[in-house]
């Protein structure tokens, strides 16, 4: 949209109250809610055969003008199995809760993600509690009395990670490693399936090491060690830094507040907290429209197939509210200079150095005053 996003949020403050998150979802067409088995079947089939023919290609790549492409591709086509186990954990997918474990645990299972951790902490919270300060836990902005606390190597991190370099670490980190890994989550079934997905690792991280290890004449333990790089490691990096790209940019922009709890509302959360972009065609094909978000969270039971019938019945009510651009990757550069700390008392994202300048002239105002 021509208008910015500051604008299309400071003039509606007001207006948006009068919303509601069912009078949001009421304006989405009940075609759009449409899942027959058949189609997800089909999506996920296709994924696999994708998968496997990508994987398969990076198994005899040596040269370096073939594996960074293949690597590529690879990150890629992790993400698209894990759309279709997202969209399977949020019962958008099948309306059978047993296909829905099947399918999602195994398109999950290539990026390490465990189904019902996942279901935990991406269904209840993060869009229970979207861009809801001390509730939503993805990108969680830090305040500057909160990094004026921290030492330097909290600091240092915090620096990377909101950093244009700093998605996949991120992602790795803090949601991967301490939301997958170290973390269990209070439901049935996350501990069995953070089993599987443990099982997973070290079956696959074990076959690759073995079968580059006995290519040749003997045992070779750095060629078994390339292979396990070549075919897990790097493609798994790749993937974490795929990810941790595109869930920053449906809910971080500077010109997006994150609202505190006596501000925030669901209909603010699902509707203005979350941003359309249309990507190219060829990075569509793994995504699965994922980046046509905002109808995803206004109802998470639309298949993915359907997000851009149910964005036009939203627009077709609320067309004035949603919020579409096509400038992606030039946002994402854009958010990671402006967007450090959040200060909530005024709304609005700071730099580093912005919050420097703002803690010295309250500080001065604070000497004056006495």
């Amino acid at each position: 949209m021509a208008q910015s996003l500051q604008n299309e949020v400071t003039a509606h403050r007001f207006s948006e109250r009068k919303l509601t998150w069912k009078s949001i979802k009421d304006s989405i067409p009940a075609s759009a809610y449409a899942n027959p088995t058949l189609p997800g079947l089909l999506y996920f089939f296709r994924d696999i055969i994708v998968f496997v023919a990508i994987f398969s290609l990076l198994y005899v790549a040596e040269s370096w003008y073939f594996l960074l492409p293949l690597w590529l591709l690879a990150a890629l086509s992790i993400s698209s199995l894990f759309v279709i186990g997202h969209d399977a954990a949020h019962g958008a997918l099948f309306k059978s809760k047993r296909l829905s474990w099947w399918i999602g645990q195994i398109s999950m299972l290539p990026s390490l993600h465990a189904y019902h951790q996942w279901c935990y902490g991406h269904n209840r919270v993060h869009h229970g509690h979207t861009i809801k300060l001390e509730s939503d836990f993805v990108w969680h902005p830090a305040s500057p009395a909160q990094y004026q606390k921290m030492n330097v190597f909290q600091r240092m991190l915090h620096r990377l990670y909101w950093s244009p370099v700093g998605a996949g670490p991120y992602y790795f980190m803090e949601i991967w490693f301490k939301g997958m890994l170290l973390y269990t989550a209070p439901q049935k079934g996350a501990l069995r399936d953070k089993l599987l997905v443990l099982g997973f690792l070290l079956g696959v991280s074990a076959g690759l090491f073995l079968s580059g290890a006995y290519q040749g004449a003997g045992f070779d333990a750095m060629a078994g060690l390339w292979m396990w790089t070549k075919m897990f490691l790097v493609p798994f990096i790749g993937w974490n830094y795929t990810m941790g790209f595109t869930v920053y940019v449906h809910h971080i922009n500077d010109q997006i507040p994150w609202k505190d709890r006596k501000d925030w509302s669901p209909a603010y959360g699902q509707l203005f907290g979350t941003v359309n972009y249309h990507i190219p065609a060829f990075f569509n094909f793994f995504f699965h429209n994922i980046f046509i978000h905002m109808p995803h969270h206004v109802q998470v039971r639309i298949p993915f197939y359907n997000l851009n019938n149910a964005l036009e019945g939203i627009k077709s009510v609320y067309g004035e509210y949603v919020i579409e651009r096509k400038t992606v990757f030039r946002d994402y550069f854009r958010s990671t200079l402006k967007c450090k700390l959040f200060d909530a008392e005024k709304g609005r994202w700071l730099t580093y150095r912005e919050a420097k300048q703002s803690g010295l002239e309250g500080l001065r105002e604070a000497v004056s005053a006495t």
